[in-house]
């Protein structure tokens, strides 16, 4: 699939001391980043990764909200509810860092824990009006989206993997809405390739050869030229994907 048609108005990206567009309002019970245009029709369920609401996450948000014609209304619920997992356990360089990532793995983080959640978030948003949906995932969230847009899917009609962890070309089979996965050079290059030939549905794959694991969220070093380039690039990638499969 081509998806090289412009289609964005990108505003500068800002490479520190970032301020959210948004507000945050309660879905669920849940904490939520709310950006975009109160008129959109269409809505996006941005799953962070697993440091939460960093500034460059929410930068990506508003530039999903705001950068496409179509217009759309992001939400990032805090399924850790004020307790993310510390940034500077990853990657893991002590016995101790590794042992907090598997242990926030198995507890905050299991997939069925989040993926329970999702549907009450959807339709107390949906008390607003939205016509479509699309899920988008960074890192542990591309798990999410992976999973959300599994055959049991009748809420999202479109879904996007950044930089995804966990990455299972199983997972691919039951896939039922059109798929964009954005890799970087840290996923393993062949679980990603058997994920998209796994695939039964409309899809773009690419992999970002020069970012690291994160390079479109919270590990983003925007203040690097060439990573702040490639981040823009991710994004439009997405919104591009979005605008054809929405």
């Amino acid at each position: 699939m081509s998806i090289s048609r412009a289609c964005c108005t990108f505003p500068p990206v800002v490479p520190h001391g970032y301020e959210g567009k948004g507000e945050y309002i309660t879905l669920n019970g849940l904490k939520t980043y709310v950006t975009g245009p109160e008129s959109a029709t269409e809505a996006i369920l941005l799953i962070y990764d697993i440091f939460g609401f960093f500034p460059q996450t929410l930068q990506g948000a508003d530039i999903l909200a705001h950068s496409s014609p179509k217009k759309y209304r992001v939400f990032i619920p805090d399924f850790f509810e004020g307790n993310p997992a510390n940034i500077s356990w990853y990657p893991p360089s002590t016995k101790e860092h590794a042992e907090s990532l598997n242990t926030f793995y198995a507890t905050q983080a299991a997939p069925q824990k989040t993926l329970s959640k999702i549907p009450a978030i959807i339709n107390e948003a949906n008390q607003i009006g939205f016509a479509k949906w699309a899920i988008v995932g960074h890192c542990w969230g591309g798990k999410i989206a992976s999973l959300s847009a599994g055959k049991d899917n009748t809420i999202f009609k479109a879904a996007v993997q950044c930089h995804p962890a966990m990455v299972d070309p199983l997972d691919a089979k039951d896939v039922n809405v059109p798929m964009a996965l954005l890799a970087s050079k840290d996923e393993p290059a062949g679980d990603i390739a058997a994920y998209e030939a796994n695939l039964n549905v409309p899809c773009y794959v690419e992999t970002f050869s020069s970012q690291i694991h994160g390079w479109m969220a919270a590990r983003s070093n925007l203040s690097d030229t060439h990573v702040q380039k490639e981040y823009e690039r991710g994004y439009q990638t997405v919104l591009r994907f979005l605008e054809m499969n929405m």
